[in-house]
């Protein structure tokens, strides 16, 4: 919702401050007096290209700002923090309850007299496109430079997709349509590239083989490095272990030896301490001998064992040449050999989609076929739901138009599904030929379905039925857009409350008894969503929630390269209470005697009802 809107040094405005009501808002104002400069500055924060031709005689830049309160678990929320400008975890301090889950965007625009316009987004620097993309989240515009829109397929499909409500069945179709896409991408790889996919399960194979051939084992060729080193020094450790075995206990080394080692004096030395019976540390002293001789017995038996060990030199060969195979493979396919073994493993699974065979081939087909079959029958749910919709929305849309002074128009929605009679747009077509030619055709699915959508127009009785956007006068479609923007209010909700509706020529052609009920619905459109609306019918403005008028008059300005001159100067003011009657009385009859201000009471009377 547009809370505020500042502009300042925009054509003749010098400096305008608008504070739209949350419900409907009118603008006003005489012919010529520069309304149009107000929706230019919308445009411009909603990223439209900038024209230096808009910057006031005299000024060195326009600038334009809009303050949004959004929801902030919102998509223009998250857009704003994928940008960098909004910190996901800050949090208020004594929040207003009002203000709990809302967040305030600023969006505003720099235009220079000369030079680059610059973008701020919350008071960072962003390119143009993501004003754009935030705004587009937030503001529809329906005027005549605007309506080419809705003229797009896509956009029509958007639009009957919210009209229907058929987000489960359009999430569950693009599902089961990723998963043909995928099947599809595996086949391609199969098929169109099988030369070098036959090349690369080759490689993967013989590899495959050459690992399996080895057998390596995790850690195997530290291990035998630690073997070989032993090998190697297997006399040094002999000597070395032996010596040690006799002096800690002989007959490890000689079952004949009368030597005695340190196990028996230590033994010995226990023994002599236990048969004292003299109080003292003597008890102590015998249990720390005993738990000395525990580690000491471990250790003889450790290194017994060493001796017994039969360190084989002639298997040393054996040895060399598996730690040389073993770094053949961490070479190639390393550094460890736990490496190795992932990439084995790796590589069976990428064998198995390369393969090429007519049997793989064959099972993929049928694969692909029973996705095709569950993407179709997704997208026949999908097409049906829209269909009824398609229906239901055409006939309200028609039902609105003929309150707003166009009876005899019509709004039809075509759905046809593309493989009706060989009927479908050329794109899909060619989609389907470049599909066919490199796999398999997905024909008649396409990503978003099987159906091509199209809004017809009819502006008047016994007109042809004419594409959307080529059919009628920028009022006309105002009025066409609004019919529809009505028939959808409900199915928006909550969604779509921060939505800003803007509402341009909307009233041309139209007096009397049509404009109390162009009027009147603009007015129930506000009631979902923010509505502003720029009228000359009083009948319009007085459903209005608040009303501001845009006016002008001579200033003296002293131009960039010249000296002093009378310019023409815009001011934008709000109207309540007898200002706001004056106004409704000029607007009904460009007086503001006492017969059009009583008319302009009544007016505002009625409208409140």
């Amino acid at each position: 919702m547009l809370e505020e809107l500042e502009v300042s040094n925009l054509g003749p405005i010098r400096s305008a401050l608008l504070t739209p009501s949350k419900g409907m808002t009118a603008i006003t104002g005489e012919t010529g007096a520069g309304k149009s400069m107000l929706l230019s500055a919308i445009r411009l924060i909603s990223g439209a290209t900038a024209s230096v031709a808009r910057v006031s005689a005299g000024a060195d830049s326009a600038w334009a700002q809009g303050i949004f309160d959004v929801d902030e678990n919102g998509e223009a929320t998250r857009l704003a923090q994928d940008a960098g400008v909004l910190d996901t975890d800050s949090e208020k301090t004594d929040p207003d309850p009002d203000e709990i889950g809302r967040q305030e965007l600023f969006l505003s625009r720099t235009v220079p007299a000369s030079g680059r316009s610059r973008a701020v987004l919350c008071g960072h620097s962003v390119p143009r496109n993501v004003l754009g993309n935030i705004a587009s989240q937030l503001v529809t515009i329906h005027g005549q430079a605007d309506q080419m829109r809705l003229a797009s397929p896509a956009r029509q499909r958007e639009f009957l997709d919210m009209a229907a409500d058929d987000k489960a069945e359009l999430d569950a179709y693009r599902q089961a349509w990723e998963q043909l896409q995928a099947i599809d991408r595996r086949l391609h790889y199969v098929t169109d590239q099988e030369a070098s996919a036959r090349a690369r399960a080759d490689y993967l194979r013989e590899s495959i083989e050459q690992i399996n051939k080895v057998d390596p084992k995790p850690g195997e060729d530290e291990e035998l490095k630690e073997k070989r080193s032993r090998v190697e020094n297997a006399a040094e450790i002999a000597q070395g272990v032996g010596s040690a075995l006799s002096a800690l206990d002989a007959s490890q080394v000689d079952s004949d030896s009368d030597a005695q080692g340190a196990s028996d004096a230590i033994t010995h030395a226990i023994q002599a301490l236990r048969t004292i019976h003299v109080g003292g540390s003597f008890g102590e002293a015998a249990d720390r001998l005993e738990s000395l001789n525990n580690d000491l017995s471990d250790i003889v038996f450790s290194l017994s064992n060493e001796v017994d060990s039969d360190e084989d030199a002639e298997g040393l060969d054996f040895i060399n040449s598996r730690i040389h195979e073993l770094d053949e493979l961490t070479r190639r396919w390393g550094p460890t050999l736990e490496d190795v073994i992932a990439w084995r493993d790796k590589a069976a699974f990428e064998v198995e989609d390369l393969d090429a065979s007519p049997e793989k081939v064959d099972e993929l087909k049928a694969e692909r076929q029973q996705a095709f079959e569950k993407a179709m029958k997704a997208a026949e749910a999908l097409s049906k739901k829209r269909k009824l919709a398609a229906a239901a929305l055409a006939n309200t849309v028609t039902k609105e138009l003929s309150a707003l002074a166009m009876a005899g128009s019509g709004l039809e929605i075509r759905v046809t599904r593309r493989d009706s009679a060989g009927k479908g747009n050329s794109a899909s077509k060619k989609n389907a030929k470049d599909d066919a030619s490199s796999c398999v055709s997905t024909w008649p699915l396409e990503v978003n379905g099987i159906d091509d959508i199209e809004f017809l127009f009819t502006p008047f009785p016994g007109s042809p039925q004419l594409p959307m956007g080529k059919s009628a006068s920028g009022g006309e479609l105002s009025r066409l857009m609004l019919a529809l923007e009505l028939s959808v209010a409900e199915k928006r909700g909550a969604d779509q409350s921060d939505m800003t509706f803007i509402f341009d020529e909307v009233d041309a052609g139209v007096g009397g008894k049509a404009a109390v009920e162009l009027g009147k619905r603009l007015a129930k459109l506000s009631k979902t969503s923010q509505v502003i609306v720029v009228t000359h019918l009083a009948q319009v403005a007085s459903w209005a929630d608040a009303q501001f008028v845009v006016s002008k008059g001579k200033s003296g300005v002293k131009a960039r390269n010249a000296g002093s001159k009378a310019t023409v100067e815009t001011t934008v003011n709000e109207v309540t209470g007898d200002a706001r009657i004056h106004e409704i009385a000029r607007m009904l009859s460009g007086s503001e005697s006492a017969t059009s201000l009583d008319h302009a009471k009544e007016l505002l009377d009625e409208s409140r009802i």
